[in-house]
């Protein structure tokens, strides 16, 4: 629905829709007034990627559905509420608490990176909004930029639940695959594990890092290189975080039961700001005249050229997810035998050093330990004197003295035969 042709729309016979707020990757977002209570609302047209197979929308549908019924009973100043959830021409219409209010992700691509201390103050409304949501039994899935709206007084709502998840309650599967935005997608979800709380800290922590830098943390030109980079990779190194740096450490840690919580977070991020001290504050621009969605920038779009953050929705089959996994295990066996060949040349030099110092102690001449055999002397050059006389008369004289005798003998012999050829003719033997 374009729009031209949303506005002025009666959706569910209540929500008369009045212009565009958004597009994400998973649908659009309208402003729309509700006729029945009079109040302005935020209504999202729920749609799915256009790769997604037939019966994988009709989970992603049910499961909306479902989820957004119970994201409703969050209520919290930095969850944006969700009002009520409606079936328009075959589609979940999410009806949620219109907030004046910019995306992060909008405020990032046309301003830049943020101040450090306005990127903390977000972080702990965000850490509010999540700490409600996991208390609730809910994890959001999909923390990045663009689900976080930023008010003119700085205050963050976190927004669209569309692909949370209800912890314990019925499990909906798409055929293997998972969806979400890499760039913001936690390790253990990368590898198809169960999505738990952590998740949502790691996503957490990969959207502050891209508001105060002004970047991504994994940035890679392919989706399946930068889920190989969030699994094995370290986020590439902060310019201008400051004392940010070690809480975006934290919650970027690669293994969930090591990672950050939101208590440790929320104690680090406001240490943070008591200890900053007087600095210019920050407010986010107003919105000008042709900034707008309407002109297709949106949550998702691409803002005046500049790059989209990472936030566009992705879907990975179970193949990918099986090539990644063979991927990491190469490298994980690669880094096991480099790490085994390290810890025994560790282990010889240790042993070697006890058994010089066992000998020190001793008195006794060290003996290193696995000495190599002993490798024979060099033979000296030969001289280059001249040899002497005597050397030369020995070798002439045995030369002189042996020849004669062969000789001798031989003759002797010939001897013997020819006397014992004239016996032989004279008796008549021949």
């Amino acid at each position: 629905m374009t729009a031209d042709a949303g506005a002025q729309r009666l959706v569910a016979g209540r929500y008369t829709v009045n212009g565009m707020l958004g597009r994400g990757g998973m649908g659009v977002v309208w402003r729309a007034t509700d006729q029945v209570l009079g109040r302005p609302v935020a209504l999202k047209e729920v749609t799915f990627p256009a790769h997604l197979t037939d019966d994988e929308r009709e989970a992603l549908r049910n499961r909306t559905l479902r989820e957004a019924r119970a994201a409703a009973r969050l209520v919290h100043p930095c969850v944006t509420t969700l009002y009520d959830v409606v079936e328009e021409d075959g589609r979940p219409w999410l009806v949620m608490e219109h907030v004046e209010s910019r995306s992060l992700q909008e405020i990032v691509q046309r301003e830049g990176p943020l101040p450090w201390r306005a990127v903390a103050r977000i972080g702990l409304d965000v850490l509010d909004a999540l700490e409600a949501a996991h208390a609730a039994g809910i994890v959001h899935r999909d923390v990045k930029p663009a689900n976080v709206l930023v008010g003119r007084d700085c205050a963050a709502h976190l927004t669209d639940f569309g692909i949370a998840i209800a912890t314990g309650g019925p499990s909906i599967t798409t055929s293997g695959a998972i969806i979400g935005s890499p760039s913001y997608m936690a390790p253990e979800r990368a590898r198809g594990e169960e999505p738990g709380p952590a998740v949502d800290l790691w996503s957490l922590g990969a959207t502050l890092y891209t508001a105060v830098e002004g970047r991504l943390a994994f940035d890679r030109p392919e989706s399946m290189a930068t889920l190989l980079a969030v699994v094995s990779e370290d986020p590439a190194p902060t310019e201008l975080a400051g004392p940010l740096a070690p809480v975006l450490e934290g919650l970027l840690t690669k293994e969930a039961a090591a990672r950050w919580d939101v208590p440790r977070a929320r104690a680090a991020l406001r240490a943070v700001l008591e200890g900053a001290g007087p600095g210019p504050e920050w407010n986010p621009r107003a919105q000008r005249s042709g900034d707008g969605p309407e002109d297709g920038s949106g949550d998702d779009g691409n803002a005046g050229g500049r790059p989209t953050l990472g936030g566009q929705v992705e879907r990975f089959d179970i193949d990918d997810l099986r090539a990644l996994a063979s991927v990491i295990h190469g490298v994980a066996r690669d880094a096991r035998d480099q790490a085994r060949h390290l810890a025994d040349r560790r282990k010889e030099r240790k042993e070697r050093k006890e058994l010089e110092e066992k000998h020190r102690k001793r008195g006794s001449r060290p003996v290193r330990a696995a000495a190599a055999p002993p490798v024979a002397a060099p033979a000296a050059p030969p001289s280059r004197r001249r040899p002497t006389a005597p050397v030369q008369r020995r070798r002439f004289k045995r030369r002189w003295v042996v020849v004669p005798v062969l000789l001798a003998v031989l003759a002797v012999l010939a001897a013997l035969a020819g006397v014992v050829a004239l016996l032989a003719a004279a008796f008549g033997v021949w």
